[in-house]
């Protein structure tokens, strides 16, 4: 089925450890199969835009490449965000 490959990519921008991306993504475990979850390690030397930009932010969400939240989860803005991005794939 197609409608898999249409699933918006929520980006977590995260280091090891940081307990505020583990407990985010506690909170994002209920919506995950509306989405694809790409974790981004911002201390990996290809990376280092990301954490120059983020260090202090993290977790940091982007939705489909585009800033959504950072430091919690925002289940609202999220929510608003994925419907969206459904509403405009049907």
């Amino acid at each position: 089925c197609s409608a898999s490959t249409n699933k918006p990519v929520l980006t977590l921008f995260t280091k090891k450890p940081c307990p505020l991306c583990d407990e985010a993504k506690e909170v994002l475990e209920p919506y995950k199969r509306r989405f694809i979850l790409q974790e981004v390690d911002i201390t990996l030397p290809e990376n280092s835009a990301w954490y120059d930009k983020y260090k202090y932010d993290i977790p940091v969400f982007h939705l489909n490449g585009k800033f959504l939240m950072k430091h919690q989860v925002d289940i609202q803005r999220l929510e608003d965000q994925l419907m969206k991005l459904e509403m405009h794939n049907d």
